[in-house]
């Protein structure tokens, strides 16, 4: 069971868990990732390309599957305005044993980090900035090629 959701909505992380816990799997994985309130950053802009953001998002969780040995795959997205502590992504991998579920879920967190297709903004007071590619992502996405 693959799922990828991409949307304004506010993510629902209790919902998010009991859907990947359904699957019936010995071990989960999930990664919340939040706004971070650092550097003053009071709010986190996110665009993306409806349709190729969410066909990026079902293959980098199709490379996941085939990788590891897993039951389920759930990717949720946020994009929009989202405030400093809000969350931005929910990633949760389910298989039959934690190894493969922990592997899967930092593979995916590290990809999409680098291969999704979303664009960010950061509004500090009266600033707005795009947020350029970190290295420190290049490199943690880079130790799963091959």
């Amino acid at each position: 069971m693959i799922a990828v959701t991409v949307s304004t909505a506010v993510i629902d992380q209790g919902a998010e868990f009991e859907a990947i816990a359904a699957t019936g799997a010995g071990g989960i994985a999930t990664f919340v990732g939040l706004v971070r309130s650092d550097d003053g950053v009071a709010i986190l802009s996110l665009e993306h390309y409806p349709g190729a953001t969410e066909a990026a998002l079902i293959t980098l969780c199709e490379q996941a599957a085939a990788r590891w040995d897993l039951i389920g795959v759930r990717v949720t997205h946020r994009v929009g305005d989202m405030r400093p502590g809000e969350i931005v992504v929910f990633v949760g991998t389910a298989a039959r044993h934690r190894g493969a579920a922990l592997e899967a879920c930092a593979f995916l967190i590290d990809r999409l980090k680098t291969e999704a297709p979303f664009w960010k903004k950061e509004t500090r007071g009266d600033e707005t900035s795009w947020v350029e590619p970190r290295d420190s992502d290049d490199a943690a996405a880079a130790r799963w090629k091959g």
